[in-house]
């Protein structure tokens, strides 16, 4: 992965934000909308593309764009380079592997102190129950 190459590939384009904020929400676009295309970037190998189309599947659009949005501050500045952060931040979570998972057996001694205390129990509820008189 190439940062500098990642990077100057992210489209940006500027939205007037919603939501309350009196007349300055009306007239300034500070609201930054990110895009960033997968399948045809350079500073990603072949490997990492695949990798992150299967880990980021529910936030890439169907031509397997990743779009994310800004309006945290009132400057446009700040919020390209908190959503730029955030893009970054996304891009390395998603390129990591999981381990896979190994199966373990369940210790004998496990199994013996469950029928241990199987026994008990049951020899409890027998001495509960009233005496057979013959």
């Amino acid at each position: 992965m190439e940062i500098q190459k990642l990077i100057a590939e992210l489209n940006y384009k500027a939205v007037r934000s919603s939501g309350a904020g009196g007349q300055n929400v009306n007239k300034v676009s500070s609201k930054v909308v990110l895009s960033f295309d997968l399948k045809n970037s350079q500073g990603l190998t072949e490997v990492e593309k695949i990798l992150l189309e299967k880990n980021l599947s529910s936030r890439l659009t169907s031509d397997a764009i990743l779009i994310l949005n800004c309006d945290e501050d009132r400057s446009q500045l700040r919020n390209k380079d908190i959503v730029t952060k955030r893009f970054l931040d996304v891009v390395k979570k998603g390129l990591i592997v999981q381990k896979a998972r190994k199966e373990t057996r369940v210790p004998k001694s496990a199994i013996r102190k469950r029928i241990k205390n199987k026994k008990n129990t049951s020899q409890l509820k027998q001495n509960r129950r009233r005496p057979e008189l013959d």
